[in-house]
């Protein structure tokens, strides 16, 4: 099994800029978790992606709606992900969750592994 934990959600102006954490233990050299993923559930929508990357190569994809403001990255020595979120809007407030699969995709079911989530909140 697999485990995810995410770190650095908060209360943030808009304009501002927050970075989340996601730490992956337990059976982290498996294939299952090849992908890392950042999905997110804004009141009352649903879960949405909005970015992922592959463990080897950093190979990256995004969502439109976050292109030029959020970057992914990742530390395969710490099985960590990290989502650098600039420019924030009071639109990106949301649960935002950590996922990992063996696919890199935008679509929830190719995730298996997934974190309990961090509140983050854009004032205006």
């Amino acid at each position: 099994q697999v485990q995810l934990v995410e770190s650095g959600g908060g209360l943030v102006q808009a304009g501002g800029s927050l970075k989340l954490s996601c730490a992956a233990s337990g059976r982290t050299a498996t294939t299952s978790i090849n992908i890392m993923a950042w999905f997110r559930q804004g009141p009352g929508k649903e879960r949405e992606f909005v970015a992922g990357i592959t463990r080897i190569g950093s190979n990256t994809i995004y969502a439109d709606f976050v292109k030029g403001r959020f970057t992914i990255s990742g530390d395969n020595a710490k099985n960590t992900v990290y989502l650098q979120m600039n420019s924030l809007k009071p639109e990106d407030t949301a649960v935002y969750y950590c996922a990992a699969g063996p696919n890199l995709s935008p679509r929830q079911s190719q995730y298996d592994y997934w974190g309990q989530g961090t509140q983050v909140t854009v004032s205006s």
